[in-house]
């Protein structure tokens, strides 16, 4: 029996209807992840906070991670002594992702002071969260009643609780590079996947006690369209990362926004991963790093991993702290 040849449409039809199934399989998949409102994230929270690990008294959270030993290896990384700072300089000018009032630099009458004044929580600033800055059902990390706070700062767990600094092995997430385009676009959400798909690529497992920065490429993208409202709209971890970073033992996280996607696709919690980190893990957070020049000193090295070093101003009650990590290789 002669067979006659498929024609051009038949292959086109066959090629759609494969695509549509992929993309069903997709959605059904995005769907399907949790947690998707609060009630599960409640759930999820109540599973997999870090409340009482080290002890009821415990104010350091996941820095209890950083042992010395972790410290010894983050060393180990550096072999040419190269340095970059993941802090991006503070911004005088109000835009709509640094309000006004963010920072304000005052020169004294001699011009040989001055001033710096910051309201660091927000988009704007390069800074540090300390364990007191969130919380979930009215408790801090660790159980925490926020009475325990007053107007002159947080009675526990403060920044000042991190004076010793940081000093650890720091690796860069760099999904922008993983996709190859020159940055994510706002609301981008960062998956499982993803993260394991970098490690792959980049010859490097996150482990116990590392520092994990999360580059979407929001300043790569700022200086080619200029500023937006980062607030509503950026690309970050998906709350259904928590357990991959509570099982890895991520002691630190950082990214060049404030972690989460925004919006979040969890219905009722606007910020679930900073929340989670904060008030249920205990990890203090890097908030608006910039990330541009790690990322080029990486690529030219060749390696992902660094030493990092940081140092927060120790104000006794403070909710964070703005500063200017180094990478060290």
């Amino acid at each position: 029996m002669t067979r006659k040849p498929v024609t051009f449409n038949v292959w086109v039809a066959a090629f759609a209807a494969l695509a549509l199934v992929a993309t069903a399989a997709t959605v059904r998949t995005e769907d399907a992840r949790t947690p998707r409102t609060a009630a599960e994230f409640d759930a999820m929270f109540r599973e997999i906070n870090n409340w009482r690990r080290w002890g009821a008294g415990d104010e350091l959270g996941t820095m209890n991670l950083v042992t010395a030993q972790k410290v010894r290896e983050g060393a180990a990384l550096v072999r040419r002594g190269i340095t970059v700072s993941l802090s991006h300089n503070p911004m005088p000018d109000e835009a709509s992702d640094n309000p006004a009032g963010s920072f304000k630099h005052t020169m004294g009458p001699s011009r040989r002071t001055d001033t710096y004044e910051f309201t660091y929580h927000g988009y704007g600033v390069s800074h540090m969260d300390s364990l007191c800055h969130f919380l979930w059902n009215d408790r801090l990390y660790n159980d925490i009643a926020p009475s325990a706070s007053t107007s002159k700062g947080c009675g526990k767990l403060g920044i000042q609780n991190v004076k010793r600094g940081i000093v650890t092995r720091g690796i860069l997430l760099d999904f922008p590079r993983l996709k190859g385009v020159p940055y994510l676009e706002p609301g981008t959400p960062i998956y499982i996947e993803d993260i394991e798909a970098w490690e792959r690529r980049a010859k490097v497992k996150v482990s116990q006690g590392d520092a994990i920065f999360v580059r979407t490429g929001r300043w790569a993208r700022r200086s080619a369209l200029g500023p937006w409202q980062v607030a509503t709209s950026s690309a970050g971890f998906h709350a259904s990362v928590l357990p991959w970073i509570k099982t890895r033992g991520v002691a630190i996280v950082g990214s060049d926004a404030a972690t989460d996607v925004m919006p979040s696709r969890v219905e009722g919690v606007a910020q679930p991963v900073h929340t989670m980190l904060l008030a249920g893990f205990g990890t203090n957070i890097f908030d608006n790093m910039d990330l541009e020049a790690l990322a080029e000193a990486a690529a030219a090295e060749n390696r992902w991993a660094f030493m990092l070093t940081a140092g927060p101003i120790p104000v006794d009650g403070g909710t964070g702290s703005p500063l200017n990590p180094i990478a060290i290789f």
